[in-house]
């Protein structure tokens, strides 16, 4: 599968990379490097819309000079690309994440990651919130699902936090192989990765869920996830908006899930719900 990379150069930059992360967020786009001079976003080329992008929301203001530039990405140079711009996250002086081709750093929890074309490397807000508060949460002998998984960077988090078992799933089989690849860079052989969708749930229970993945599929996917949550656990949601959290609400309480709290970056929305 090849990609298509969209440099992106925005004046000024704050906050107008803020709204042009947001913007290619809801059109697909799921992987971003920011650097000093413009922001790298990309998307498998078959879903790249050149419409989308000449109708982005972010052109219509006036106090914003835009410019963008394509260019594919091949499969096979894929490796290649991220090496060159891929820089290590570091949360809370207490998670890194970090690339084979970067130093081990000297922290609490140290996730090697091959960054390829999946969501999940913690640049992006939503798996950075999701991070922190994971950090937060006791998992231990607990059974997890990652739903959504993408790198399965927090599927590894709560592994080493000592879960006892965790599913990560994704819908994407790219995405699934480099969930497969990372879970055995980390040693983690009590993670199971599969590739699919919240079908694959059947009659599983969870003392805990994580789902990072947008406002659509949350909705989609809440009875499912409320059905495979115990009583008096929790599920923490991200990928969507502070605006999101009334709809959210309202379908989750129809599946017996309350709104506990959330906190936002970037505009981005992480958030805790508990099965009452």
């Amino acid at each position: 599968m090849d990609y298509m990379e969209l440099k992106c150069r925005v004046v000024p930059a704050d906050p107008g990379y803020e709204i042009l992360i947001a913007e290619l967020s809801e059109m697909g786009y799921d992987s971003f490097v920011e650097n000093e001079d413009d922001l790298l976003a990309y998307i498998a080329e078959d879903d790249f819309d050149k419409n989308a992008i000449d109708n982005m929301e972010i052109l219509s203001l006036d106090n914003f000079e835009v410019s963008f530039e394509r260019t594919v990405i091949e499969d096979q140079n894929w490796n290649a690309k991220w090496e060159a711009d891929y820089n290590p996250v570091m949360i809370d002086d207490k998670v890194s994440i970090r690339a084979p081709f970067h130093d081990k750093a000297e922290v609490e929890f140290d996730i090697e990651i091959m960054p390829k074309m999946s969501f999940g490397t913690a640049h992006h807000a939503t798996t950075a919130q999701m991070i922190q508060l994971i950090l937060a949460k006791d998992v231990r002998d607990m059974v997890v699902l990652d739903m959504g998984s993408g790198t399965a960077v927090l599927a590894i988090l709560a592994c080493m936090k000592g879960a006892k078992h965790i599913d990560a799933i994704d819908n994407d089989e790219w995405a699934y192989n480099n969930a497969v690849e990372n879970v055995e860079r980390n040693k983690c052989s009590n993670i199971n990765c599969e590739l699919g969708d919240a079908t694959l749930l059947g009659d599983r229970t969870y003392d805990f869920i994580i789902a990072n993945i947008n406002r659509n599929i949350l909705l989609a996917d809440l009875e499912s996830y409320a059905q495979s949550l115990r009583l008096g656990c929790e599920l923490y949601m991200s990928g969507f908006y502070e605006d999101d959290i009334p709809v959210l609400e309202k379908e989750a309480n129809k599946w017996g899930l309350k709104y506990v709290s959330h906190m936002v970056k970037d505009e981005w929305v992480a958030s805790k719900w508990i099965k009452a």
